[in-house]
């Protein structure tokens, strides 16, 4: 399948500031499954920014901007071909260890009422269909409403408020795949639902280290594997270590506004 993805993050400061510093995850990878057709970042300073591979098989642009005055527009483009892989990730490179992703973030803390929701699966059973259960019993427990919690909501304050977005879903399945001892890692990237369709935001999901079949992802919200219908972005601990446009700003003043702008579709073949 081809996906046409608009990406456009855009700033609006009262006074703008002398000088920015962003670390974008605004590019996907190539491996098994997903391939770039073409991609086109745009920004103040792309030209000049550092691109490099981090150790997780992120592609990242770090860019610098001075002297910029008004409005700042950072926009990502492209179209990607993807095949359904039942969410399989193979011929991803990457130098951290699968057991890094054993450590819990201040995301991803289990307390009491996750340790208790643990109790209701079987760990004696496969990873793979342990990993199903944890995905469909997130599914069912945390219902998906735009707008209910925030960038720093953790996994189980969500839990525990039964609603969240996408993010709050990666988190908890993070959260609990990792204390039952199943790597677990955050993934950014995109999905559209079916022909016709487009999606007008971003989305998120879990990946687990299954042993014998290597990294899985589990999208909790749709409680699905991910298909042909996603893009993968970027992966990290947690939704803070992927976040696609990040950065701190010096001089200016006052209040800082930012909107976001996705689009995903299906490209014509």
């Amino acid at each position: 399948m081809r996906l046409r993805i608009q990406h456009a993050t855009h700033y609006a400061y009262d006074a703008a500031p002398s000088y920015l510093v962003q670390r974008l995850y605004l590019t996907p990878s190539d491996f098994e499954g997903q391939r770039t057709l073409s991609w086109r970042i745009s920004a103040p300073g792309i030209a000049s920014s550092l691109r490099h591979v981090d150790g997780f098989g992120n592609t990242a642009h770090l860019v610098t901007v001075r002297g910029h005055t008004g409005p700042l527009s950072i926009s990502a483009e492209g179209e990607i071909e993807t095949t359904d892989t039942a969410g399989l990730v193979r011929g991803l490179a990457s130098t951290v260890p699968d057991a890094a992703f054993l450590r819990q973030s201040a995301a991803t803390q289990v307390d009491a009422a996750l340790e208790k929701f643990l109790q209701c699966f079987d760990r004696r059973q496969p990873p793979l269909q342990l990993a199903h259960q944890i995905m469909s019993a997130v599914h069912e427990a945390v219902t998906y409403e735009a707008g209910s919690t925030h960038a720093h909501t953790t996994a189980a304050e969500a839990f525990r408020d039964g609603r969240g977005v996408c993010q709050d879903h990666a988190h908890i399945m993070i959260a609990l795949a990792r204390r039952i001892g199943l790597p677990a890692r955050y993934v950014t990237g995109y999905l559209v639902t079916g022909v016709g369709a487009s999606s007008s935001a971003a989305h998120a999901w879990t990946e687990i280290m299954v042993a014998d079949l290597g990294w899985v992802g589990f999208d909790a919200a749709n409680g699905q594997c991910p298909t042909d219908h996603y893009v993968r972005i970027a992966a990290g601990l947690d939704a803070a270590a992927v976040t696609p446009v990040r950065g701190f700003r010096r001089g200016g003043g006052g209040a800082e506004q930012m909107t976001v702008e996705v689009r995903v579709e299906i490209a014509q073949q």
